[in-house]
């Protein structure tokens, strides 16, 4: 088993582009924010860093910034892909990351069997922790409960999961009869206060992007079991955590940091910026929570 630890708050990584290129500046601009932040762990090249777009020579320089400006953080790249080369191939390119998430293989909706058998192959390929990452809505493909768990009994270098389908029951069981050092983590922010009452250990985050202090107050609350005042976080957040998702993520996610101007507002196609009901939901969206207090135990 793995000693290494992925809890806590992890952000989901935005990759920031100037014009059609990765603006790698800004990029370890948003590293520093995390890490001044106290983030606890960070997650570059998964879907918001709109990973499927990048070229092989992209993902390694993200992965080199993200390292360069970690200080001593953990650093989980997402490697997933939908064949077992492909995904072998990107954990060679990005050799140097800590652990690895890796998502359950999407458009060719395998059975059961196939997804544990594809997770066995890549685990066996590595010896870094390897961090599974179940989200149906985008995959096709839902991860049962029963293959995570087998998985965890099975395979020592994977040590977690992401958990995106909001399936409540699902993640209840796996909360249940999961060995004691496989972490859950949340992987919708929406779900986080939930999840963690249950037990899980933390959340990869889109919203820290966003708001990394407040998300990071909010997850000490959460270790700490501080529920009532978690829930105060949650409350104020809540409108933000739902809509960085009216559109696909990371487009309100985008508009939202070049308000901030902390990037500019540009993506790679097929996604598009946002449109202007989004763009003014996220407007009021961030001018409420400039409003909003956020000290709850004050």
């Amino acid at each position: 088993m793995n000693t290494l630890e992925i809890k806590g708050c992890g952000t989901a990584l935005l990759t920031p582009f100037c014009g059609s290129e990765v603006d790698y500046t800004a990029f370890a601009s948003l590293v520093d924010r995390q890490v001044a932040a106290g983030i606890d762990f960070l997650v570059p090249l998964g879907t918001t860093g709109e990973t499927p777009t990048l070229s092989d020579e992209e993902k390694r320089r993200v992965l080199d910034a993200t390292l360069q400006h970690a200080d001593g953080l953990p650093v989980v790249a997402g490697v997933g892909s939908n064949s077992v080369s492909a995904t072998v191939a990107n954990m060679r390119l990005l050799h140097d990351a800590d652990a690895f998430l890796v998502v359950v293989p999407f458009y060719n909706k395998p059975p059961q069997r196939g997804i544990y058998q594809y997770f066995k192959a890549v685990a066996e390929s590595t010896d870094k922790p390897i961090i599974l990452y179940n989200v149906p809505g985008r995959t096709g493909s839902n991860i049962s409960a029963e293959t995570t768990l087998a998985l965890a009994r099975d395979i020592p270098n994977i040590v977690g999961i992401k958990e995106a389908s909001s399936n409540q029951e699902q993640i209840a069981t796996i909360l249940r009869q999961r060995p004691e050092w496989f972490s859950v983590l949340s992987g919708n922010d929406s779900e986080t206060l939930q999840l963690m009452r249950q037990g899980a250990d933390g959340v990869i985050s889109v919203a820290s992007n966003v708001v990394p202090i407040i998300m990071q107050r909010f997850m000490e609350s959460l270790k700490g079991r501080v529920f009532g005042v978690a829930e105060i976080y949650n409350e104020k957040q809540q409108p933000l955590f739902e809509n960085l998702f009216v559109e696909p993520n990371p487009i309100p996610a985008k508009y939202a940091m070049s308000k901030l101007g902390l990037m500019e507002n540009s993506l790679r196609l097929p996604l598009v910026t946002a449109s202007k009901e989004t763009e003014a939901i996220i407007d009021k969206t961030l001018l409420k929570l400039a409003e909003s207090t956020f000290d709850p135990v004050g």
